[in-house]
């Protein structure tokens, strides 16, 4: 066992490191929240109490547990426990750890557990090099991550290793930390009163990360000193702000921004405001947010009300022009325009359906009173009949090519703008028979209405 995991060593930097590091669990038991990936009963519980583990991801969050549970591992196990850090580490290191542990295997049989903290940040060949130790057991790797493993993490690696998923702490496990760190001896002993409100704080900007809550109170207790209660404004200063999950390349970023986008469909403008203050809380890229709502306003929107492109163009300038903090607010008008907006997803569905028939169906030529006139031989091309020389700019013609004739690609919905300008002249394909359905738009007047 290394010196990091000596008894003796691991003790003396307990005594001057932070509260969060003193406050590691050392053992299961001691292991609060995560239930469903080490509660008692469960597989890698077992495997851990019955040292028999086997490689293993540990993917989530930060705070949420994954050195502690590493850490817990090295105490329980007769196994030869390394830890390297991917930030630090390449291949060569890689490489040394993996020649003591055929070399200690050799010798006197003990297996070695190599921990590889922020294992996402190891290139290809980093990850490769450790390849067939893992295939062979030679190794038993623990890798932690904050990023999904499924795209950090080299496919025959991760086919070689279990991955295990730790979710945010609760405010219910966070609470339960605090007032370990309150009461343990490893903490504060009993010496430290945390006032109610200051504690709902400490849960309210810990985001689910135990780091983050256990460095609030020891920030609060240092400015209030020992024996004096720990106050709301001593946690506040010591955190003014919240901390949630926001990373700007990773599932976070992705499931927010699904779900801004689901709720611009779902007419639902408080729950578009909501999502969009988590990305500028969390620093996303105003031009990403703008570019998706401008495509937001073609996909879900389209010719219900054509203005709502303009109002996305309008905030992808302002995205551009303006940015921080300002542009906010820009962003904000544009998606509770967007939520307010009659739907329709015609026009996307249109093109969708035009590129499956020019890719799967059979090559088809312009007919020829709609070709160029400006060559040789045009005049033997069927008349083109010009509809600005008819009644109302409109003349019955074939414009699809041959086989297409009575193909329709845009079925226009029943609400907004495109409603009322179906095509009903006389022998159209299409005709207006739900115009029925459009009225109730026309009659509340407008995008905020019928969102309203």
């Amino acid at each position: 066992m290394d010196s990091l995991f000596d008894e003796g060593a691991d003790d003396a930097l307990r005594s001057g490191a932070p509260l969060a590091v003193r406050m590691r669990p050392r053992t299961l038991d001691e292991f609060v929240g995560q239930a469903d990936a080490v509660g008692p009963g469960t597989m890698l519980r077992r495997a851990i109490e019955s040292d028999t583990l086997t490689s293993l991801i540990l993917f989530g969050p930060a705070g949420t547990g994954k050195t502690s549970l590493a850490r817990i591992i090295a105490r329980v196990t007769a196994a030869h426990f390394s830890e390297i850090s991917a930030v630090t580490s390449g291949v060569a290191d890689l490489r040394a750890e993996i020649d003591r542990a055929r070399e200690r295997l050799g010798m006197t049989g003990q297996r070695t557990i190599l921990f590889v903290d922020e294992i996402h940040r190891f290139s290809k060949s980093q990850q490769d090099a450790l390849l067939h130790a893992v295939e062979d057991r030679l190794i038993v790797l623990i890798g932690a991550t904050t990023e999904n493993p499924m795209f950090e993490v080299n496919a025959p690696l991760l086919s070689r290793s279990r991955v295990v998923e730790l979710a945010p702490l609760s405010d219910d496990d966070i609470r339960a930390i605090v007032h370990a760190g309150i009461a343990d001896e490893r903490g504060f002993g009993g010496r430290v009163q945390l006032e109610p409100d200051a504690e709902e704080h400490i849960l309210l900007t810990a985001g689910g990360d135990a780091r983050v809550a256990l460095t609030t109170l020891e920030l609060g207790v240092a400015a209030v000193g020992e024996g004096q209660p720990v106050t709301l404004a001593a946690v506040r200063d010591a955190t003014p702000t919240r901390q949630l999950t926001y990373d700007k390349s990773g599932d976070a970023h992705y499931d927010i921004i699904s779900a801004f986008i689901k709720s611009m469909r779902g007419s639902d403008p408080d729950a578009a405001v909501y999502w969009l203050a988590r990305m500028v809380h969390g620093g996303e890229d105003p031009k990403f947010i703008a570019r998706r709502i401008m495509v937001f306003a073609s996909e879900d929107v389209g010719n219900a009300d054509p203005r709502a492109l303009l109002v996305a163009h309008a905030a992808v300038k302002a995205a551009e022009f303006i940015g921080w903090p300002e542009c906010r607010i820009t962003l904000s008008q544009a998606a509770i325009y967007m939520a307010l907006a009659p739907k329709s997803n015609a026009s996307y569905r249109a093109i969708d359906a035009a590129l499956d028939e020019v890719r799967k169906g059979p090559r088809r030529d312009v007919p020829s009173h709609l070709r160029d006139r400006h060559r040789p031989g045009a005049q033997e091309y069927g008349r083109y009949l010009y509809p600005h020389d008819f009644p109302g700019g409109h003349v019955d013609q074939q414009y699809l090519p041959d086989g297409l004739q009575d193909r329709v690609f845009f079925e226009s919905g029943p609400r907004g703008w495109e409603a009322e300008r179906r095509p009903e002249q006389a022998g159209s394909k299409r005709c207006r028979d739900d115009a029925d359905e459009a009225a109730p738009f026309q009659k509340r007047g407008g995008a905020e209405s019928e969102g309203s």
